[in-house]
């Protein structure tokens, strides 16, 4: 075979759409705008199509707070009456005063449903496919926690609609600006979850560390209990509740939903979002993070 036959046989085998003097080497264009939002749309839609599908957790998602609501309001409504506090203007219900910190609930446990989703597919060895996408690992990261806040939206609006007809009714405007909050308190909930997954290593190890982290959270708050009337009962109690980032994720949306903004609350909800976020990303990490020490995102 002569030298000239040589060389077109050798460009005869060069890669379709690569110009000749590149080598494999060459890096892939960079992706635009479009590229990206299509990444968020479809893990967004996956997590909500995922939700909608499983009827049982929408359902215990519902049933949960509405059995607070109903039952356990309803015992202590006289017991427990909550005086005139910001952002009340008047004296209120048990049952509306607790309505915020039940919301919260909603978003702590959708939390760490989708916590339990990352191990699931951690394990399963979906992460993986996801994670070895060109997409930067933190962007997917975030999408992945924008879609389990989405999805706790769905549930918190679902149960405020079947809260109205028990006659807990913030003002008309209040549930269109509770919205930044209930965003910014699922962005921080799921922020937590997700850094959470990169901690647990099996299955069957999440249940015992959800009810470690979920339960106190929940109890040692101001879900529940004026912040005021645990301090008279137990400073530490007191305490261990303004150092709790639930409380704050449950003030910002008790004044949201009056139309107004707990500026320390606000702050307190940004730096564990952003402390959390951080994490979870560093966590992820294949070369640096926790999830390298353990053979990668696959779980192996």
């Amino acid at each position: 075979m002569s030298v000239g036959s040589a060389t077109e046989a050798g460009d005869s085998l060069q890669p379709a759409g690569q110009e000749a003097g590149h080598g494999w080497g060459v890096e892939p264009p960079p992706l635009g705008l479009r590229a990206y939002f299509t990444c968020l749309k479809g893990i967004v839609w996956r997590e909500i199509l995922r939700y909608l599908h499983q009827r049982e957790r929408f359902l215990s998602a519902l049933v949960r707070p509405l059995v607070w609501l109903f039952i356990f309001a309803a015992g202590f409504r006289q017991t427990l009456g909550v005086s005139i506090i910001p952002p009340y203007q008047t004296y209120v219900l048990y049952e509306v005063f607790i309505t915020p910190g039940l919301i919260g609930m909603i978003q702590l446990f959708n939390a760490m449903q989708s916590s339990l989703s990352m191990v699931y597919d951690r394990e399963t060895g979906a992460m993986r496919t996801l994670l070895v996408s060109p997409f930067p690992r933190s962007y997917l990261l975030l999408s992945k926690l924008v879609a389990g806040v989405s999805v706790s939206l769905l549930q918190v609006y679902t149960f405020l609609l079947v809260a109205y007809f028990w006659e807990i009714e913030p003002p008309l405007y209040g549930y269109l600006t509770v919205l930044p909050a209930l965003i910014l308190s699922g962005l921080m909930l799921g922020s937590m979850a997700l850094f959470m997954s990169s901690i647990i290593r099996q299955l069957e190890n999440f249940a015992g560390v959800m009810n470690f982290v979920i339960f106190p959270m929940f109890f040692a708050s101001s879900a529940l209990y004026p912040l005021w009337r645990i301090k008279e009962s137990s400073v530490l109690l007191y305490q261990i509740c303004l150092i709790n980032p639930f409380t704050h994720a449950v003030e910002l949306i008790r004044f949201a939903l009056y139309g107004q903004v707990d500026w320390t609350s606000l702050a307190v909800v940004l730096v564990f979002t952003a402390a959390f976020l951080g994490g979870a990303i560093y966590a992820y990490n294949p070369s640096k993070g926790l999830i390298a020490r353990r053979g990668g995102p696959g779980g192996s």
